[in-house]
């Protein structure tokens, strides 16, 4: 599937800056191949528009604000409000008469430290994460970056029940226990899933025994992982101890080919108890093992099962019922899955 051809994947909300990257600014960003700038208004809520003067094509990102907190064009000064209408042309004898000149603009909001964007009319809300809403839990901002990866790719391995014994082989991984632990139960809704399984992990070192606070050895992960069409993922995990540690990761698409990270956690304990660089510093090793084998992976992923393409096993089950949900997502909304050239192809 290739994102950026699909019409109605612009109609879901995308995580695409840190909420902080706007105390510097205008800030540009690629969402699903589209150039947009997000800045900040007088009363903090974001304004997203496209990055893209109407006059002649400067990059809006490239400007300033005035103090009604609307932004300026470097070039020649346009101006243009939150929603992408322009309120100003000062080489006018009238600034202010600037008829139906307008840029397209986005809905833009601020959620769990960081800002979203949807393209389109949201054929949902935002993901909601409780952890976010209950007591006791203090949220880790941890991760921006782009990865060269498709979207669908990346988030189906945050689903994939069989790969950690072998890229986690140094983290939390047995690679003498290959086989994946009971498969998991997948429960769908109208816009995602829940799956829920239950595992022993390895706990290698004092740098993740005191993250973790238990003793090195082995221990139990009971893990609620959510999908949230299209591209976030929720990873509650929940040890014997006590400590719960969830993880959000969104998939988002700059294009089709490449991929901005997004991770920040949720944790019942304190900074004083674990410290969030501890728990970046635990949950980086874990990423960067997923990173080098994703991206030398094909980045286009098939929504549609075709013999000889790829093959499957049981335990691609919640990876399986991802791309059904999505194709069924396409068909219900006239669309065909866009794809670049079938891997087998490459072969012949």
């Amino acid at each position: 599937m290739l994102p950026t051809r699909q019409k109605v994947l612009r109609r879901f909300w995308y995580p695409v800056l840190r909420a902080g990257d706007l105390d510097k600014g205008p800030q540009p960003f690629t969402l699903l191949g589209e150039a947009i700038v997000v800045w900040r208004r007088p009363d903090g809520t974001p304004a997203a528009i496209a990055d893209r003067c109407c006059h002649r094509t400067a990059k809006l990102s490239l400007g300033t604000l005035d103090p009604g907190g609307n932004i300026v064009c470097g070039y020649h000064g346009w101006t243009f409000d939150g929603t992408g209408k322009c309120v100003r042309i000062p080489q006018r004898e009238n600034p202010q008469a600037t008829g139906r000149v307008a840029v397209e603009g986005f809905r833009a909001a601020e959620r769990y430290g960081h800002i979203w964007v949807a393209l389109d009319e949201p054929l949902c809300d935002l993901p909601r994460i409780p952890e976010a809403e209950e007591p006791g839990f203090r949220r880790v901002d941890q991760f921006h970056e782009e990865w060269a990866i498709g979207a669908l790719r990346l988030m189906e391995n945050s689903f994939d029940v069989a790969h950690p014994a072998f890229v986690h082989r140094s983290t939390f991984g047995d690679i003498s226990r290959p086989l994946p632990p009971t498969l998991p139960i997948v429960v769908e809704n109208d816009w995602g899933f829940d799956y829920f399984v239950e595992s022993d992990v390895a706990v290698r070192g004092a740098e993740a025994a005191d993250t973790l606070k238990v003793a090195e050895g082995t221990t139990t992960r009971r893990r609620t992982n959510t999908w949230y069409m299209p591209f976030v993922r929720r990873l509650g995990i929940a040890y014997p101890n006590g400590l719960r540690h969830t993880i959000v990761t969104a998939a988002t698409p700059i294009a089709d080919d490449r991929t901005m990270l997004v991770q920040f956690c949720f944790r019942n304990d304190t900074e004083e108890t674990v410290s969030s660089e501890q728990v970046i510093a635990f949950d980086r090793k874990i990423i960067d093992e997923d990173r080098r084998i994703l991206e030398g992976c094909a980045w286009d992923v098939p929504l549609a099962v075709v013999d000889g393409e790829e093959f499957h096993m049981p335990s691609d089950r919640p990876g399986l019922a991802m791309r059904r949900k999505l194709l069924a997502l396409l068909e219900a909304h006239g669309e065909r899955e866009q794809r670049a050239a079938p891997l087998r192809a490459a072969a012949e």
